[in-house]
This record gives structure tokens, sequence and C-alpha cells, in this order.
């Protein structure tokens, strides 16, 4: 089903009442939440984003996995079951790849982390409460918006190509039994690339299945992890992680996500100050229980659409997948988490990043427009939030009358 400004239904098998305007111009109905295999596959659509940088925490960083899946578990249950959608929860990028980079020369520790996300936390919620995210969101020219999405996804492709070229083959086949199951029903494509990487996985490690059989059941509960903090942890968090966040936070996980959700679910909408209020709300809760900086980015969102996910039952799906292996298995999280290949990893981001990139919408007619864009999406592919105020510039210069094309 296309809607009146050209996009495709993102859930066409639903019922006409429960799409933009209902069966007869009525109040649109929410839809509950679905938990079929196509909400199983599509809950798996956001590995490619959210593995390597849980990896990098736990292996790079040194932080207890206990609390980092266990905030990741709680949080995307309760999106899913509150915006009906597959609401996305993903670690905020700028932050983890200063942790896994550069961690060791700026003395990143464990606690200077989950101050980060309390930090964060505290600026989303106000942000989000005084209504300036809003009024940030309406300044935001739809150009630039676009222009973010594009680059967003244009940068996920990349990223994948990148990681497919650590085995190529599995990445060659793995890519190209996903694009012919992606419109499938009978057989989601997502659960088929994962039950292809693990057996790749095994062939290319024989050792995991040895080790595989070591793994054991362990029950434990997070600690409150702010008890430790002092200033110089919550002065390295705040300069040094949370405050580069922030641009980018502002793009992809608010203006991007709120824009990709609506399009996507209109029936379903979100505001710029409710995405806020919640990424305030889960990056305080995650830092008291031992969790890294968190966000709804607009990418996890295109990855569990494109395996099928339609409705909230995804992100409660893996979140629940995510809570059980934080209270049973946290003690055996690396190895479980280093099963799939990286190749395997890059064909998620690629999909994930195409779908991205084909939802951004059409190019504007105008010239000017389609310039602010096109440098807009240029400029995300390398960061997101100097591509947001490179955007916002240029659209001042054209507003002035000073952009000559």
């Amino acid at each position: 089903m296309i809607d009146t400004q050209g996009n495709r239904d993102a859930n066409p098998d639903r019922p006409a009442a429960a799409r933009p305007g209902g069966e007869h111009g009525s109040a649109p109905h929410r839809p509950r939440n679905r938990f079929d295999r196509m909400e199983w596959a599509g809950a798996f659509g956001d590995l490619g984003t959210l593995i390597p940088f849980v990896v990098a925490y736990i292996s790079v960083a040194k932080v207890d996995p206990l609390g980092v899946l266990f905030a990741f578990g709680v949080v995307l249950m309760i999106c899913g079951a509150y915006y009906r959608t597959p609401f996305p929860v993903q670690p905020m990028k700028a932050i983890g790849a200063v942790v896994a980079t550069q961690g060791a020369h700026i003395a990143v520790t464990v606690p200077a982390i989950f101050a980060a996300g309390l930090v964060t936390g505290l600026i989303w919620l106000l942000l989000g409460l005084s209504g300036t995210a809003e009024r940030i969101g309406r300044l935001v020219s739809r150009p630039v918006l676009m222009g973010i999405i594009l680059g967003l996804g244009m940068s996920f492709m990349l990223e994948g190509v990148k990681l497919m070229a650590a085995h190529w083959y599995i990445a060659a086949a793995g890519l190209t039994g996903t694009i012919l199951l992606l419109s499938s029903r009978r057989v989601p494509a997502m659960l088929a690339l994962l039950v292809f990487g693990l057996l790749c996985g095994v062939l290319l490690n024989p050792g995991t299945l040895d080790a595989l059989a070591t793994v054991s059941m362990e029950f434990r509960l997070p600690a409150f992890a702010l008890s430790e903090l002092t200033w110089a942890d919550l002065l390295t968090g705040t300069l040094f992680l949370a405050l580069p966040q922030l641009p980018l936070t502002l793009g992809n996980a608010l203006l991007a996500i709120r824009e990709e959700n609506n399009r996507l679910f209109p029936d379903r909408p979100v505001s710029d100050r409710g995405v806020a209020v919640s990424t305030g709300l889960m990056n305080l809760f995650g830092s008291a229980v031992g969790g890294v900086p968190m966000c709804h980015g607009a990418g996890g969102m295109a990855g569990h659409v494109a395996f099928g996910a339609r409705t909230g039952g995804a992100p409660i799906i893996l979140g629940i997948i995510l809570l059980l292996g934080a209270l049973f298995f946290s003690s055996s999280v690396e190895l479980l988490l280093g099963l799939l290949p990286t190749a395997i990893l890059g064909v998620i981001l690629f999909i994930t990043g195409s779908q991205l990139a084909l939802g951004s919408g059409r190019l504007d007619p105008r010239k000017a427009e389609r310039f602010i864009t096109l440098i807009t999406a240029a400029s995300a592919i390398w960061n997101v939030g100097l591509a947001f105020l490179l955007g916002m510039l240029v659209t001042w210069i054209h507003r002035r009358g000073w952009l000559r094309l």
C-alpha cells in the first residue's frame, strides 16, 4: 500500500482500520504487539550495531556484562510495550567509539562510563520536559532531516562492507540469500541468516563447540553502580563522553527516529519531547544498574523493520533474551556474542543501511533543497552531529538568499 506522499506502507497486511485514518476516516487503532515468526526475525535486525559495541564495552573497557545486558533488556521490553512499534534501543555510538579506541589515553574508567550515562540522562530529561527538544525539532528543515537519514543509511552500508571484507565468501552467500528471502513470510530472512552465520562460525573456529560446553548457568542481580562515582569520573564522563555525543543524539536518536517512526507507523506517532524524555529516563536507569549510555537510533528501527518486525513485539522479544542472558549467563556473554562471524554482522548492517537510505524520501525538485540534503548526507557518513550543524548552517545561508546554484 502506498500513502499519499508516495511512501510504501510498512505493514501492508494490517487491517484497514489500523492504517492512518482508519477504515472510514475514523480515529486510527493502535494494533496489539505481535510475537509471530516475523517479529522474532525482526527482533535480531539490530545485532549489527548492538553486538560490536557491547563486545567493545565488555572486552576493552571491562564493563560487567550483567549491567549492560540487564539495562538493554529492561528498556527494550518497556519501549516495545509502550510504543508498540519496533522502537530500537542502541548503544550511543560516539561514546562507544571513544571508549573502544581512546579510552586508555583519556583514562576512561568504568565509573566514568556510568557517569556519562547519568549526565546524558539528566540533559535529555531536562530538554524533553522543558520543551526545548520539541522547539529544536521545529527549527530543522526537511532537507536537513532527509540528509541525516540518507547519510546514516550510507554510513551503515559502508561499515557493513568493511565488516564483510573479513570473509567475503561468507558475506556474499549470506547477502545473496538474505536479499532473496527479504520478501518471504514463510522463511524469515534474519532467522535464516543467523543459522547460516552460526554454522559458519563453528566451521571457522571448531573450538567454539568445546568452549560452549563450558557455559554454565549462574543467577546474578545487578548492584547499584553509582556508589563509587568520584568527581574525576563525573568530569571525564561529562567532558569526553557525554557532551561530544549530544549533536549525534539530536540528529540520529531524536529527529531521525521520530521521522522514521512516524513515516513507517503514522498510526503510532511519537514526538520529539517524548523521545527526549525516554532517552533521559532510560539512561538514568541504565547508569544506576551498570549499563552503558543508550539511545533510540533510526538505523535500529530500519534494521528491525527490514527483517520483518511491525510491532513492539520485536523489541520485547530481544529484551527478554538479553535480560535472561544477563541474569543467568552474564559470565559467558563475551563467548556467546562472539559466535557470529563479523561478515554476518556486516550483512546485517548493509541491509539495515539500504533500508534506511531508501526510506529517506524523495529529493526535493528545487536545486537548493537538493543541495542541502546531499551535503548533509555526505557529512553524515562521517559525523552525524557535524552534519546536522552544517545542514542547518547551509539552510540559514539559503534563506538569507546567499546560496547561488
